[in-house]
């Protein structure tokens, strides 16, 4: 199949730094085009990221025509034809046009080529197969102008084929789905990603990691969770249950408050009820260490959070900090359902926007000179003394922390004289 049509308000085509690196490898019968994700954006007017380009040219030939222009050079897949040029301290990806002589996931084996068509063909999904030349003309070899125009992912001929290839495929399906799609994922790949799910075990955690988070933070997330969710792969992913209504009560939640989508937050609804659950995840998707301690935090008796006054909530965020008591808050809310009441909500985790929580006034010189020596016995009365101190709400004046430091080491001592 082929189409074409003119790719118009594309300014970055026709001038700057992507159209010099056009200009530098057309002509001395030599093509380049620009391919895959910037096409597909520009056609759906989005914002534009990384521009890639492909070529006729050989990567030797990209070099040394790079090097007359005076352009930076670096050779980073040079055995599958990808050179990266910069220019104007931008980088663009050059990758010679390739055919699959075999295949086995990410290391197939390619070879060179002069045909767009079977370089196309050699993609993952239709949107992201076209390629447009430097006169703005859209190539179409795989019908990804139509399914562009009906939001639509679909694989590029067989999905099975496509998936076998490379089983990372199927969180990129669900992804760029959520991402790029409408309503329900094409019925023909969906079946192919549930059919060959068995393949994602060899995947490395890291991958499938980078894959998730961009899907939890899609505008498409919901439909594409809850497919993946039916279909037995949220399972295989996590481990373990996936709680899709806790998903869609912290994407209203997010909504309700105007905050961008955290996907931290979005896989805790999606994957945490408790620590436990948190501690899977990381393993399993090989999370940071921030974003480890970010979901045992939140799952961490979170339950407690429901229905507080504002005085306990006070205490929590002084215990928690900002970031892990919103979070906390956040999954609450998430639990508590879609159908509660927003208002409470709002309220408890906007409570850093309205109160800072206030330093605890007394030193362990305050203690000392009351007569408590220096070792775990004047730790344990600080922390008394600030249990004391957070029941009382948080009082500042002079007299109240003469009052709560003697107080405390009066029980402290008599307790101990027992």
């Amino acid at each position: 199949m082929t189409d074409a049509r003119v790719l118009h308000d594309a300014p970055w085509l026709t001038s700057g730094a992507a159209a010099r690196v056009l200009a530098l490898l057309n002509g001395g019968g030599e093509e380049a085009r620009v391919v895959g994700g910037a096409v597909r954006n520009a056609l759906m007017r989005l914002p534009i990221g990384d521009i890639d380009i492909a070529t006729t040219a050989l990567p030797d030939e990209v070099i040394r025509r790079a090097a007359a222009a005076k352009i930076k050079s670096v050779p980073t897949g040079i055995a599958h034809g990808t050179v990266t040029l910069v220019v104007d301290g931008q980088p663009f990806e050059i990758t010679t046009l390739r055919e699959d002589v075999e295949t086995f996931g990410r290391k197939a084996t390619v070879a060179f080529g002069r045909d767009w068509v079977r370089d196309a063909e050699r993609r993952d999904f239709t949107i992201n197969g076209l390629s447009v030349s430097s006169d703005g003309v859209v190539h179409d070899h795989v019908g990804g102008l139509e399914d562009i125009a009906d939001r639509r992912v679909r694989f590029i001929g067989d999905p099975d084929r496509r998936i076998a290839e490379d089983y990372l495929r199927i969180l990129r399906f669900f992804r760029i789905h959520a991402m790029y799609g409408a309503g329900e994922p094409e019925r023909a790949g969906l079946l192919a990603c549930i059919r060959g799910h068995a393949g994602m075990a060899g995947l490395s955690a890291e991958r499938v990691r980078m894959e998730m988070l961009k899907l939890l933070v899609a505008d498409g997330a919901m439909a594409a969770v809850q497919a993946m969710a039916d279909g037995g792969l949220l399972l295989q992913i996590f481990g373990g249950v996936a709680y899709t209504g806790p998903f869609a009560a912290m994407l209203a939640a997010e909504a309700a408050l105007g905050w961008t989508a955290d996907p931290i937050l979005r896989l805790g609804a999606l994957g945490v009820a408790v620590t436990e659950d948190a501690k899977r995840l990381a393993t399993r998707l090989r999370l940071t260490n921030g974003e480890t301690r970010a979901l045992d935090s939140m799952g961490h008796r979170w339950w407690r959070l429901r229905g507080m006054d504002e005085a306990t909530a006070r205490r929590r965020l002084y215990r928690l900090g900002e970031q892990r008591y919103r979070n906390r808050v956040m999954l609450a809310w998430a639990r508590a359902g879609s159908s509660v009441d927003p208002a409470p909500w709002k309220i408890l985790v906007t409570l850093p926007e309205r109160w800072t929580a206030p330093k605890f006034p007394l030193k362990a010189a305050d203690f000392i000179a009351r007569g408590i020596a220096r070792g775990p016995a004047l730790g344990q009365v600080i922390a008394l003394a600030e249990d004391a101190w957070l029941a009382q709400d948080f009082p500042l004046e002079p007299e109240a922390m003469t009052a709560i430091a003697d107080t405390t080491v009066a029980r402290f001592s008599a307790d101990h004289l027992l």
